[in-house]
């Protein structure tokens, strides 16, 4: 593994006028989602104390008792807003085990209130605890941020494939954009080094996502670097043949770097051109530390057609990813598959009314 390097792309150089400077960018494009699914983003704009002063926010909502988090849990909007306790999304191949956090969702962008109409759950408003206004606006402030440092990339992404620039980005445009802030649990002595992950191995659903950095904290509750070389994200490198199970590479971006991670949204698009990141959070190998993070998930639109665009359409890249399907639908029946939404949301996709008829007749017979 040591040969291989996830290229970093200076964002600068995506909005420059000197095609030079475009043309090295979009080729690192292509290399980082072709083959990892993952780029470091540097020269960002993400305002690294905003960012601390949002972990310290979430840390004191995190600290707070059980009863007042469970009054933002919302399991009839499937967590999509508010807070997720612990042991209640898995993978959807995690083979039962729930990933080892909580959670806290919110939309940092304007909503397609139509959408609201449609899909009650996915594009619901935001719920923010009383008496933590600070964890409220700097929530926003971040995520509209890294919100802004995606769309760049996606077109840039557009452009490294030879399509229209604003491609990716259109089709997301008033989709439910979420940003999460997560906190990954403590392991206490029994439960280090056992088969326990922080996330188990998966890939995201969504079109793009985006990772400012989190931060590792000690048993003591401070601030401190990472407990051991072999914890944290690691990702998995497209099949080869000398590796037809991939690689699986350490995620560690150079200092100030936000990371961009391929959803399997945007893998569908391409036909598989870019690749859904295959990742997992390996937790430390001492008892005590936990870890705050950070995720901005773009999303397209419910309203989007998910089948791969007309340049990927070679007879094996349809077979590969047909049906299509709704960009809603495809989000309502992942939500389901991770646990967050019940299995009876499935009912809510397709035509639902089939009672009618039997209406029509119990009248007739009144």
């Amino acid at each position: 593994m040591s040969d291989l390097q996830v290229p970093i792309v200076d964002l600068e150089d995506l909005a420059h006028p000197s095609p030079a400077r475009t043309a090295r960018s979009t080729e690192a494009i292509m290399q980082a989602f072709g083959t990892y699914g993952l780029i470091y983003l540097r020269n960002h704009g993400i305002d690294p104390a905003l960012l601390d002063t949002f972990y310290n926010d979430f840390q004191g909502f995190t600290a707070c008792d059980e009863a007042e988090k469970r009054a933002m849990s919302r399991p009839d909007i499937w967590f999509q807003r508010g807070w997720t306790p612990p042991n209640t999304e898995r993978a959807v191949i995690a083979g039962g085990q729930p990933d080892f956090k909580e959670c806290f969702f919110a939309a940092p962008e304007p909503l397609d209130p139509l959408g609201l109409m449609e899909y009650p759950e996915i594009y619901a408003p935001n719920i923010w605890p009383e008496g933590h206004e600070g964890f409220r606006d700097s929530y926003l402030d971040i995520g509209h941020q890294l919100h802004e440092v995606g769309l760049a990339l996606l077109r840039g992404a557009a452009r490294a494939l030879g399509l229209a620039p604003y491609t990716f980005e259109a089709a997301a445009y008033g989709a439910s954009h979420v940003t999460r802030a997560l906190r990954y649990l403590p392991l206490n002595a029994d439960q280090v080094q056992t088969d326990i992950l922080w996330g188990e191995e998966h890939t995201d659903f969504n079109l793009l996502t985006l990772l400012p950095g989190g931060r590792f904290i000690s048993p003591e509750g401070q601030y401190c670097g990472r407990p051991d070389d072999q914890c944290g994200l690691y990702l998995r490198t497209r099949p080869s043949k000398a590796h037809p199970q991939g690689q699986m590479v350490p995620g560690k971006p150079p200092e100030g770097c936000v990371v961009a991670q391929v959803g399997q949204q945007l893998e569908i698009l391409t036909g598989g051109a870019f690749l859904a990141t295959p990742h997992v959070i390996k937790a430390p190998r001492a008892p005590g530390y936990s870890r705050v993070s950070m995720a901005h998930f773009i999303h397209l639109h419910a309203h989007q057609i998910l089948f791969p665009l007309p340049p990927f359409q070679t007879p094996e890249v349809i077979k590969a990813y047909s049906p299509p399907v709704l960009a809603g639908t495809y989000g309502t029946k992942t939500l389901v598959d991770i646990g967050l939404a019940p299995r009876e949301a499935l009912s809510q996709l397709g035509y639902r009314h089939y009672d009618r008829l039997d209406t029509f007749r119990a009248d007739e017979g009144a």
